[in-house]
């Protein structure tokens, strides 16, 4: 199967791209020569939105996700949608807000990992709620996290993408925070999120999408700690105050 030039990854701000459609899986989903879609992986969903042919009218996407390798990348259509052929033109645009939502919050989980700097044992990014768990059997104040989270948001350190190569990365494992999930390696590069001047304050793989500052995040609080073993503990990140979110 033909491959996808994956914009994203350079670009976490580019919501709109001209693509041409080089494949159409069995079950309808696309393949584009290059796509600005993120495809789901590493607890962060993948992109909606739609794509918009030449004569105006609109295909709907409504997940986007990898194929049988990470350079594959199939955007699948709504149900009912019209079938675009091999060789289609198309221009591909993101659900915006949605997608921006999720940088500010796996944002937020990135500064998570600095305020507690424990093994992270599963993650999931969501618009509106997402969760870190560590490896950590400490009793820790949500409240006292939240203001920790806070002061590096507002301190608004500059977030920046740095690459290495797979080797660098195998030489240096601990550079790693994730205990079970593996950084996306496989193309000869990996993405490294570096937070802070000089990495100042974070660097660690990952191959999702971030905001270009710790400002942007916005008010973010912890709104529960969950207890989910012995040594495991479930942070609850939401978007806003606590008090405004009653908690």
């Amino acid at each position: 199967m033909p491959t996808t030039q994956p914009l994203f990854r350079d670009d976490f701000y580019l919501s709109t791209v001209e693509a041409k459609v080089i494949d159409v899986a069995e079950d309808g989903s696309l393949l584009l020569d290059q796509t600005c879609f993120y495809a789901t992986s590493g607890g962060q969903p993948g992109d909606i939105g739609f794509f918009e042919r030449t004569d105006g009218s609109r295909v709907e996407i409504v997940e986007t996700r990898h194929g049988a390798t990470k350079d594959i990348i199939l955007h699948r259509p709504a149900e009912g949608a019209p079938a675009l052929s091999v060789g289609e033109i198309i221009t591909a645009h993101i659900d915006w807000p949605r997608r921006y939502r999720l940088m500010r919050m796996h944002t937020a989980c990135h500064l998570l990992s600095v305020v507690c700097p424990f093994p992270i044992t599963g993650a999931a990014v969501g618009e509106d709620e997402s969760r870190v768990d560590f490896d950590m059997s400490e009793a820790i104040d949500r409240h006292a996290v939240t203001a920790d989270l806070m002061r590096l948001v507002r301190e608004n350190h500059p977030v920046s993408l740095r690459w290495i190569t797979d080797a660098d990365l195998a030489a240096n494992p601990g550079i790693v925070k994730s205990k079970n999930v593996r950084p996306p390696m496989g193309l000869g590069r990996v993405s490294l999120v570096v937070i802070g001047e000089d990495a100042s304050i974070d660097s660690q793989p990952c191959g999702g999408t971030h905001v270009s500052e710790t400002q942007e995040v916005g008010e973010i609080h912890i709104a529960r700690i969950e207890k989910k073993g012995k040594e495991n503990r479930r942070f609850r990140i939401r978007f806003g105050k606590a008090e405004q979110a009653g908690a």
